[in-house]
Formats: C-alpha cells, sequence, structure tokens
C-alpha cells in the first residue's frame, strides 16, 4: 500500500509500534476480532459527520487498532482529510470506511511480521 510508504516518512507516524502487549493480544484474540474492533471504532468513532471529541477521540494507547489508527492517520477527521484525501463534515460511506479498516489491517498485519 504507497499509503502506509508515505505515512512511514512521517517523523510522528513511524514513531508508533506495536510492543509485545499489544501483539500478544492480537494473538489472544485472533485477527478476526481485531478486525471487528478496528470496524467498531472507525464506524463509531470517525465515520459520523461531527464524531464527539474529533481530533481526540481515538486513545494512544491501550488497544492495538488505536495505536495503528495513529500510525495510519485514521485518528480523527483532520488527518483522515489531510492524508486519506476524504473530506471532513459529511458522514462516511460504508466504503470509505472498509478502506480506512483495510489500511488499519495492513499496518497491524506488517507490525506482527
Amino acid at each position: 500500500m504507497d499509503i502506509l510508504d508515505n505515512l512511514a516518512k512521517s517523523k510522528f507516524r513511524a514513531k508508533f509500534k506495536l510492543r509485545a502487549k499489544e501483539l500478544e493480544y492480537i494473538k489472544e484474540k485472533g485477527i478476526d476480532k481485531i478486525y471487528s474492533h478496528a470496524c467498531d471504532f472507525i464506524r463509531d468513532r470517525v465515520a459520523p459527520k461531527e464524531p464527539t471529541n474529533d481530533g481526540k477521540q481515538t486513545p494512544m494507547r491501550g488497544h492495538p487498532v488505536f495505536i495503528a489508527q495513529h500510525a495510519t492517520a485514521t485518528c480523527c477527521r483532520g488527518c483522515i482529510e489531510k492524508w486519506h484525501k476524504i473530506p471532513k463534515g459529511r458522514e462516511l460511506t460504508q466504503q470509505e470506511q472498509e478502506y480506512l479498516v483495510s489500511v488499519i489491517m495492513e499496518w497491524i498485519k506488517r507490525q506482527m511480521n
């Protein structure tokens, strides 16, 4: 994914890594459950037209998907607009949500290798 290569060039984005604790959580829960969590987080936290606490709604730690969201600039509508060219001020389509989840999951899979 070209977007991941571009994100890796950002000093801020590149500093995010999954640690042993998060990798163990993924192993314990399974990748399908992590995918389900990513879908839920994107749908509930960033897909609405005006997300609650936009810009602050994604914690920096506590779940592998949260870390991945910061690494992939899928953490808030401002970052999504800047990096993924999906405009703020409207609800995300299902296709856009699926794209963001695919970026998150690809980043996680790369971290696992």
